[in-house]
């Protein structure tokens, strides 16, 4: 079975330590709106493939939330890089039992809006 007339195209790079900005359609019984939901990628899971999986997670008045999106379900709309992070681990579930600056990851490269842009110097 092949499944990659389904794979979206348009899809940027993510990694482990990003923040990530994710737009989903939300259906509320007749109405459908879309949902922003921003924060941290702790983990990619399931590979490039059609069941790929990112997990987010960011803190709404000192309660941590996290959310697991289908990567290629038809409810996201959109996925937007704001900022990267240096990390060197694929999972950062350690992020979760952290608090105040021992949660915080440096600064990696800026996030480009396109990959043909040149940078200015």
């Amino acid at each position: 079975m092949n499944n990659d007339n389904q794979l979206k195209k348009d899809l940027p790079g993510i990694r482990s330590g990003d923040t990530i900005r994710v737009y989903q359609k939300i259906a509320e019984g007749e109405k459908t709106r879309i949902q922003i939901f921003e924060g941290m990628v702790i983990a990619l899971k399931h590979g490039k493939g059609i069941s790929a999986t990112v997990t987010v997670r960011k803190d709404i008045k000192g309660v941590g939330v996290e959310r697991i999106f289908p990567l290629y379900s038809p409810n996201i709309i959109n996925i937007k890089i704001v900022e990267r992070r240096k990390t060197r681990r694929a999972k950062l579930y350690y992020l979760r039992r952290t608090k105040g600056e021992k949660g915080r990851l440096k600064k990696r490269e800026p996030v480009s809006s396109s990959p043909t842009e040149p940078e200015q110097s």
